[in-house]
């Protein structure tokens, strides 16, 4: 294509312009890291299963079906920590289980869970002090750390 003078010259770079700043490049939106700790383990046998939650009618989640993300940490001295990656700034919530025999599930007795069980925000459960979203949930705005704590009843 020969161009018939100089002066259409700007006419397409300014054509140009004007098509190229019509498509929008979406916004870099960063991902956070959330650490999450556990210690007190009363052992150091089977894994420690961490669930996380970002929606208030999945959690509690007994049987770990309604969680966002779910990762498996081992036990060593007994500790156990895990880090969720590339988070959305949001509320979430954790879920943590002592899988001593590895089967995925919480053991139980007659009622109560045989395996150590926890909760963000919580240092104990109760009839009166049940886990909720609402009191187990926080903010991740930034790369966080937080330590839940072990429960066995």
């Amino acid at each position: 294509m020969k161009l018939k003078s100089k002066k259409s010259l700007p006419f397409i770079g300014f054509l140009l312009i004007i098509l190229l700043s019509s498509f929008k490049v979406p916004a870099f939106a960063p991902g956070f890291s959330l650490k999450v700790d556990v210690n007190g383990l009363r052992n150091s046998e089977g894994t420690v299963v961490f669930a996380l939650y970002n929606k208030k009618d999945a959690f509690p989640d007994e049987h770990y079906e309604k969680y966002l993300v779910k990762l498996t940490g081992k036990i060593i001295n007994g500790a156990s920590s895990v880090t969720f990656e590339n988070l959305p700034a949001g509320k979430y919530a954790v879920n943590i289980l002592h899988d001593e025999d590895n089967d995925g599930k919480i053991k139980k007795g007659l009622i109560l869970p045989q395996e150590g069980i926890g909760f963000s925000n919580y240092q104990s459960i109760s009839i009166f002090n049940r886990p909720s979203f609402r009191k187990a949930s926080f903010d991740l705005e930034s790369d966080k750390e937080i330590l839940v704590s072990i429960i066995y009843l």
